[in-house]
């Protein structure tokens, strides 16, 4: 009897990929799958492919077949290791960057500023190194939360070109549009000059080496970004979003977006912002002001990884204000989510980089 292909899929669900420690099938590993009634072959991708490992999962997925359809259905796994690296056309911009995170949000005053800010001093904690693009161009805030709205950006020198220099604070390298303008100047440019500007923070500025990238988008979806997107390889993507109803409708948008066919960036999950209210004087309590679990639902519904709830409390918005993020706090129980959100993003990135293709640039006609 020939079995069905969610037998086959089961079977190979119970082999683990060892770097991973997640199940071959759970993680998309499995490929090129044809069965007959005697064979089965199919290919696994793997994070090491020396021969040792390679031979280590070819035994578990014999093993695993004949344990659970039969032993006497003959086994090919053909084991081929991970993409692990960018084409060539992708290091054109910004060589030095590993990963490039954008951080979007369907709707305004949801958090997303915030969010980024914590999760790059976060990042920076964890002993990356980490940059970060304010390109929020009409508000931008990350000098303001930064400490470092007085600053100016200075200029360096590399192989006789000149390129803006980021500022840094917290061990985040950081560059805004906010630095060159006025702090009460409203920024009144059409999509264009907007979308020249985000060009420039990538290409006319000396990144370096970094581990991390973080992109602060504005909300909804617009010219900025699919300036992002036709400029640089973005890894994947963030989406920010409350537990409200009309913020997850938004946020599901702003998924969708990432996730269209000519565009395609990896949505590495979802952060629910303001997930509960919980008072100073009643640290332990928790009041669902906005609605329970609406990311949660959100995540589950769309099939992406909820990264974090982080609590609405009054002092993640005085610490961004007085520009020390909140992730700083250490041992509050905001702080300690925001920690727990790090750890869920930096894990999300590391399964989508040796489970997935790296990141292709957007070509648009119009």
């Amino acid at each position: 009897m020939i079995p069905s292909k969610d037998q086959v899929l089961e079977a190979l669900s119970s082999v683990q990929e060892p770097d991973l420690k997640k199940n071959i099938v759970e993680l998309k590993l499995v490929d090129d799958l044809v069965f007959t009634e005697q064979s089965i072959a199919f290919s696994v991708k793997v994070h090491n492919p020396a021969l040792h490992n390679r031979k280590k999962m070819v035994e578990a997925c014999e093993f695993a077949i004949h344990r659970f359809i039969s032993k006497d259905i003959k086994v090919k796994a053909d084991i081929i290791p991970l993409p692990q690296d960018r084409e060539p056309d992708q290091r054109k911009v910004l060589p030095g960057v590993k990963n490039i995170i954008a951080v979007s949000s369907g709707k305004g005053g949801v958090g997303k500023s915030t969010i980024t800010s914590n999760l790059a001093v976060g990042l920076a904690e964890q002993g990356y190194s980490v940059g970060l693009v304010d390109a929020d161009i009409y508000g931008p805030s990350m000098p303001l939360m930064f400490d470092v709205a007085e600053e100016k950006p200075s200029t360096i020198d590399i192989d006789g070109k000149n390129y803006i220099k980021p500022i840094e604070n917290y061990g985040v390298k950081m560059l805004s549009i906010g630095f060159f303008a006025d702090a009460n100047q409203a920024i009144v440019w059409r999509g264009p000059m907007a979308s020249k500007a985000l060009r420039q923070m990538f290409i006319d500025t000396y990144w370096g080496n970094l581990d991390y990238l973080l992109i602060d988008l504005p909300p909804g979806t617009g010219d900025i970004h699919l300036s992002l997107v036709q400029t640089v390889p973005v890894t994947g993507a963030i989406v920010v979003t409350t537990p409200q109803g009309i913020a997850l409708a938004d946020a599901k948008k702003g998924v969708g977006m990432f996730q269209v066919e000519h565009i395609k960036v990896p949505v590495l999950g979802i952060v629910e912002n303001m997930a509960y209210f919980t008072p100073a004087e009643l640290p332990n309590n928790k009041y669902h002001i906005f609605g329970k679990e609406g990311g949660v639902q959100l995540a589950n519904q769309l099939g992406v990884n909820l990264l974090g709830q982080i609590p609405l409390v009054q002092s993640i918005c005085e610490a961004g204000e007085a520009g020390r993020p909140a992730i700083l706090q250490e041992t509050t129980p905001q702080a300690i989510a925001l920690k727990e959100m790090v750890k869920a993003v930096d894990h999300a990135v590391d399964v989508r980089n040796k489970t997935m293709e790296p990141t292709k640039l957007v070509k648009m006609n119009n």
